[in-house]
């Protein structure tokens, strides 16, 4: 099944994020190379794809997981989870309806 998992950065976790981001595209990476990932990317806090200093406000992945705690452990085990930029990471079933 597909489940989103929708993540809300911490205040200043802009530096963190850009030192974790190898490792957490490793990750993502290995999803989209396994044939489970639909989509990621992060969500800028201003209107612009390159926010600049203003960071992220997020992120989303929506990838195919066994069961619902799988999806939890990955997200807890993601290297942007363990590093802290994230203040909560949201994970729940998503049906694909369209298109």
């Amino acid at each position: 099944m597909w489940y989103v998992i929708h993540a809300l950065d911490r205040e200043n976790s802009l530096e963190t994020r850009k030192a974790t981001r190898p490792a957490h595209l490793v990750r993502v990476q290995a999803l989209l190379e396994q044939g489970r990932l639909l989509v990621a990317g992060p969500m800028p806090r201003i209107d612009s794809t390159d926010p600049g200093p203003a960071g992220f406000s997020g992120s989303i992945i929506i990838a195919e997981f066994d069961t619902l705690e799988d999806a939890r452990l990955w997200a807890d085990n993601d290297p942007y989870t363990q590093a802290g930029v994230f203040a909560s990471v949201d994970v729940r079933p998503f049906i694909k309806a369209l298109p």
